[in-house]
């Protein structure tokens, strides 16, 4: 990337628990814990940089602890699992 913008600032680390597993199997989504600061756009750009897939939608939310986690839903022609399973999530 020549924009200079560093992701894996963005995206601290995935983020996996029963939960998160389920989600990723029934609606192609996967779950990272992020930088408070980045917005949607940021963090899609992010995911589609760093895991070379297209995203269809981003949502976030502050945990009670204080971390950001964004759950971002895959296009249809990419499958969460197998990302999962080339990053070592699975």
């Amino acid at each position: 990337m020549s924009s200079g913008v560093d992701y894996t600032k963005i995206i601290v680390k995935p983020y996996l628990t029963e939960k998160t597993l389920r989600l990723m199997e029934e609606t192609n989504t996967l779950v990272f814990i992020v930088d408070r600061r980045a917005s949607k756009p940021e963090i899609k750009r992010a995911v589609e940089a760093l895991y070379n897939v297209k995203v269809a939608k981003v949502n976030t939310l502050i945990t009670p602890e204080g971390f950001k986690k964004a759950y971002v839903k895959l296009s249809k022609e990419y499958s969460a699992a197998d990302v999962a399973s080339r990053i070592g999530l699975v």
